[in-house]
């Protein structure tokens, strides 16, 4: 996993928490790589599983709930860095149908090693939008994060439903978007 979904992640930490419980986080964490991460570098994605367990217990939230958060935060940082990339959308819709054949072929161009998951549109109106999550990461609670935050960088006042659909190892998730 690229680092800079985890430099990103620390720096939520420190900004919505604190640094001192960033750093409770690092040290229970008890991390390969120490916590130390650069945003080109790769590390293994069982570290964010480990540092979001951490965070949970420092701060007495969720898991689901701190990826979520994440996701939200992470979109913000992703939409200020690459705005280019957003300049030509007008919602989230569009956003979100563009991941995979967009916005994820200029992170293979800038990442070549990059392993992203999929994002695949089933249907789209004006108002309605199925899309299907495939990662076996299984980073789901990460990815209505994201989603949110589309919406909310769009200014969209969007419901999200979400089925797990059957798979081998759990890796599918669908997303239903309705913008009211």
């Amino acid at each position: 996993m690229k680092g800079i979904i985890f430099t990103e992640f620390l720096e939520m930490v420190e900004r919505r928490f604190s640094a001192q419980a960033m750093e409770q986080m690092i040290a229970a964490a008890q991390l390969p790589s120490g916590g130390a991460y650069t945003a080109v570098g790769n590390y293994d994605h069982g570290e964010i599983w480990r540092l979001v367990c951490e965070l949970s217990k420092v701060c007495d939230t969720p898991v689901p709930d701190l990826f979520k958060a994440y996701g939200e935060y992470l979109f913000s940082r992703l939409a200020s860095n690459y705005a280019q990339l957003l300049a030509a959308m007008s919602g989230s819709f569009d956003v979100l149908q563009s991941l995979d054949g967009v916005i994820h072929s200029q992170v293979r161009r800038l990442y070549p090693d990059a392993e992203l998951p999929r994002f695949d549109v089933v249907e789209r109106s004006p108002s309605r939008m199925v899309l299907v999550y495939s990662s076996k990461r299984h980073f789901a609670d990460l990815a209505e994060g994201l989603i949110r935050g589309s919406g909310r960088h769009f200014k969209e006042n969007m419901v999200i439903s979400r089925e797990q659909l059957p798979s081998d190892d759990g890796s599918r998730v669908r997303f239903t978007l309705t913008l009211q």
